[in-house]
């Protein structure tokens, strides 16, 4: 006799189907671009043991993607925080590709693209063509645009978020997951759960507003500390002496500003400003000047101060 079909049995049921939609392991994964945090973020997918393929515009930016990747590792190893042994099975679980169609079966895609609006629509429409998988996460490491934009490119827009890496992603913990009003919750926890069990980092929800969480705090800093420096009100010596011996800061604002990048910087304080209005976001002239100079830091070889 089949048992009676009673609500307590329907939600069990329910909860098992849900469990069952949250089980999802991802282990193939993607990566678009390999600069500086393309390179970051396919290094610690293949660490945490997840195959990887690296997609790039062409055989060059393959090469020197590869060779950011080998560099870092090899300096891992030489610091002692990696094994020989675990650097060769990390490159040995990446491959890199110039045919965005190879990412077809991929689980995971994230976008590490250079900052441009139309270039991250025109990915994530490809993307959304190329993946097979109805249940793939497209993903942007965008550090201040709309997540939206993105997802309005596409026929799933419910399957795409912001994971966004902080640089450099091999070191720095934490990890941004970005909803837009269209993803799905259980999207949002299937990364979560990836970036804190595999990738074993430390997540903070952030909602889809210009900056996210850390930028939205972190610009309007810096771009006073800019400011200062501009109106002569202080060396850029002091500046950054101050918020380290006064402030406890790990580094201080000049010099971090060349970490994350003058060009970096002055994208995500264009971006903020323009949809906000903040007039603590607004980029300073000499911003946009070291910009114009190709003065972008650390990236560079020279920024506020030479590397």
């Amino acid at each position: 006799m089949t048992a009676p079909h009673t609500a307590e049995s329907a939600h069990t049921a329910e909860s098992e189907n849900n469990e069952e939609k949250n089980d999802m392991v991802i282990a193939r994964t993607a990566v678009i671009g390999s600069g500086l945090m393309g390179a970051g973020i396919a290094e610690v997918l293949a660490k945490s043991g997840c195959d990887v393929i690296v997609s790039e515009v062409s055989d060059d930016a393959v090469a020197a993607g590869r060779a950011r990747i080998e560099k870092s590792l090899a300096k891992a190893v030489e610091k002692g925080k990696l094994s020989a042994a675990e650097s060769e099975a990390a490159l040995s679980r990446l491959r890199f590709t110039t045919d965005i169609a190879d990412l077809a079966d991929r689980q995971l895609v994230i976008e590490a693209a250079s900052e441009n609006e139309d270039i991250k629509k025109a990915i994530f429409a490809q993307l959304d063509e190329v993946v097979t998988d109805p249940t793939a996460i497209l993903a942007s490491n965008t550090s201040s645009m709309p997540i939206i934009r993105f997802a309005q490119a596409t026929s799933r827009p419910e399957r795409v978020l912001g994971i966004h890496f902080f640089n450099p992603a091999p070191v720095q913990p934490l990890v941004e997951i970005v909803s837009s009003v269209l993803t799905d919750p259980e999207v949002a926890e299937t990364a979560t759960t990836f970036v804190t069990e595999v990738l074993g980092k430390a997540p903070v929800q952030a909602s889809d507003r210009p900056g996210f969480i850390v930028n939205a705090l972190l610009i309007p800093y810096l771009c006073s500390a800019i400011r200062m420096l501009e109106a002569g009100l202080a060396t850029k010596e002091d500046i950054d002496t101050g918020m380290v011996k006064g402030c406890a800061h790990p580094m201080g604002p000049i010099a971090l500003a060349d970490l994350v990048g003058i060009d970096t910087c002055l994208f995500a304080a264009e971006s903020i400003y323009t949809e906000t209005g903040d007039p603590a976001a607004k980029p300073p002239v000499l911003l946009s000047r070291m910009v114009d100079a190709g003065l972008l830091g650390v990236k560079s070889g020279r920024g506020f101060y030479e590397y």
